[in-house]
C-alpha cells in the first residue's frame, strides 16, 4: 500500500499581507490520518484549510490504483520494489513546469516529503487576472502508515520547491 497525505492552505490575493500571513502560519503541517482508510493500492488523505472557511480544516480520503495520484499532479511507478514519484507538468499555475520532474524514489517503508506553493488563476479569461494562492505539503509513504505516522515520523527524502509568488525573484527555499 502507498499512503499519501496532501495538506493545502488556500488564500486570496487580498490576504497576501503580513496580518493574513500570520493567520495562516503553521497551518500547512501534517495531520493525523482518519482511523478507517479505504482499500486500494494507493490511499490519499486530502486536507484543505481555506481562507474562505476561516482556515477550518476539511478533509477527505480516497483509495484506488497508482493512477489515483494524478489527482495530485503526481506520477507514481514501481521499479524494483522502489516507489518512484514524479511531479507532472502543470499549466494552470505559476510557476509552470514544462516536463515531469523526479521528486524521489522510496524504498519500502520510506517516507518522502514534497513542499510547493502555487499561484492559480481563478478564471480562464486573461482579462480577469483573479489569483488565489496555495501552499502544499505532500507526504508519501511506500507502505501503510499508522494514524499518527505522518505527524510522528521525519521524512527520509525532502524536496522543497516553494518559490516567491508575489513578484520579484527569489531562489527556491531549501
Amino acid at each position: 500500500m502507498i499512503s499519501i497525505q496532501r495538506v493545502r492552505v488556500r488564500w486570496s490575493a487580498a490576504a497576501r499581507g503580513a496580518p493574513a500571513a500570520n493567520a495562516r502560519r503553521g497551518l500547512c503541517r501534517a495531520a493525523v490520518l482518519p482511523p478507517s482508510m479505504p482499500a486500494g493500492d494507493v490511499v490519499i488523505h486530502d486536507v484543505l484549510a481555506d481562507e474562505a472557511t476561516r482556515y477550518a480544516r476539511r478533509d477527505g480520503v480516497v483509495g484506488g490504483g497508482l493512477d489515483r495520484a494524478k489527482d495530485l499532479d503526481l506520477w507514481l511507478s514501481v521499479e524494483s520494489g522502489r516507489l518512484v514519484v514524479d511531479r507532472l507538468p502543470g499549466w494552470a499555475a505559476y510557476p509552470r513546469q514544462s516536463g515531469p520532474a523526479r521528486l524521489f524514489a522510496l524504498e519500502p517503508g520510506e517516507l518522502g516529503r514534497y513542499r510547493a506553493n502555487f499561484r492559480f488563476t481563478a478564471t480562464t479569461c486573461a482579462c480577469d487576472p483573479s489569483w488565489y494562492y496555495e501552499d502544499w505539503l505532500i507526504l508519501i509513504a511506500n507502505g501503510e502508515m499508522k494514524t499518527d505516522g505522518f505527524v510522528a515520523r521525519r521524512p527520509d527524502h525532502d524536496v522543497d520547491r516553494r518559490v516567491h509568488l508575489y513578484g520579484g525573484s527569489r531562489r527556491p527555499r531549501r
